[in-house]
């Protein structure tokens, strides 16, 4: 825009109705918006869909640089292959973002937001796909584990084997795998955490959990005097610490306080969606370890989190054909 028409639309601001401000306003958002995520995918290298790097600038789109595919002749941009592809009212990305990290579920994030509750769903779910991964990959030092569980739900599901419950359910008194999806935390002293579903609690599913991400020389194990632990830390020849919470709370440097605390915040925090689909469990986790993990989060940065999480499948160039 030239400079005069520039200065002809900043004279004409205050003559604007309500209804063409907030238009004006939503124009802008959506412009900043996309700003954000450009700088932070940057310009695009290769090609999504066939992997080449012969791909060239083609026009732009709802805002978005365009580029075409000289392989392939597909057209895509920035976003593609990422949970934010196809997604619309860009103009409110930033205020949904805000509702993830206050924890908002569905229905309040679709009225803050003055979209349908569908539209809140999809949203929810296409966004939280880049949360799954986003974990410690290597803990050291004093390693703290513990499992903590939550109540099976089969909420959404219209082919129940069972009466559904009205209001939510309850479990029969103890833990039993037919009730309770058991859940592993793991957590060293340096804040680094991560947690994963588990089947079943014992040491060789812990095992295919915690292997990969301790290291062989300076990792200590801290937990409860559950068997599994134990077991675990005896076969692959780990010093392992346990406390004994009924007698004690620490012993020194030993204790699974950090853990423990970690694990109640997150329980705490999963009551406000009266009971969460085991279906998404994953994807809630994943929310709740951004929110406590991640330093000064705001709305650019979690949009930038999410706009950066590309898909693996179909990312590389394909085989030469023989």
């Amino acid at each position: 825009m030239r400079n005069k028409a520039f200065h002809r639309l900043l004279s004409q601001v205050n003559t604007l109705t309500p209804t063409q401000s907030k238009q004006l306003q939503n124009q802008l958002n959506q412009k900043c918006s996309i700003k954000t995520l450009e700088d932070t995918t940057g310009e695009v290298s290769h090609c999504p869909h066939c992997g080449t790097t012969s791909v060239y600038k083609w026009g732009y789109r709802s805002g978005f640089q365009r580029y075409k595919c000289k392989e392939c002749h597909k057209t895509f941009n920035a976003l593609n292959k990422t949970p934010l592809a196809r997604l619309r009212h860009k103009e409110v990305w930033k205020k949904y973002m805000q509702d993830l990290i206050n924890g908002l579920t569905i229905k309040q994030s679709a009225k803050h937001c003055k979209i349908a509750n569908s539209t809140s769903f999809r949203w929810r779910h296409r966004m939280l796909k880049a949360a799954q991964d986003i974990k410690a990959k290597e803990l050291h030092g004093i390693v703290e584990l513990d499992e903590t569980h939550f109540l099976k739900s089969e909420k959404g599901n219209h082919t129940l084997d069972r009466k559904p419950h009205k209001r939510g359910g309850w479990a029969k008194r103890g833990l039993s795998l037919k009730q309770h999806t058991p859940v592993l935390i793991a957590r060293d002293r340096n804040g680094n955490t991560t947690d994963a579903i588990l089947e079943n609690s014992q040491d060789g599913t812990i095992a295919q959990v915690m292997l990969p991400l301790l290291s062989r020389n300076d990792v200590l194990l801290c937990s409860d005097s559950k068997s599994s632990y134990k077991s675990f830390a005896n076969i692959f020849d780990y010093e392992h610490e346990t406390i004994n919470a009924s007698k004690e709370h620490t012993r020194g440097i030993y204790h699974v306080q950090n853990v423990n605390a970690y694990g109640s915040r997150l329980k705490r925090w999963m009551v406000r969606f009266h009971g969460v689909s085991t279906k998404y469990l994953n994807s809630y986790l994943g929310w709740r370890r951004i929110i406590d993990t991640q330093k000064e989060l705001t709305p650019d940065s979690l949009l930038k989190l999410i706009a950066s999480h590309k898909e693996v499948k179909n990312m590389f160039p394909p085989l030469m054909r023989i």
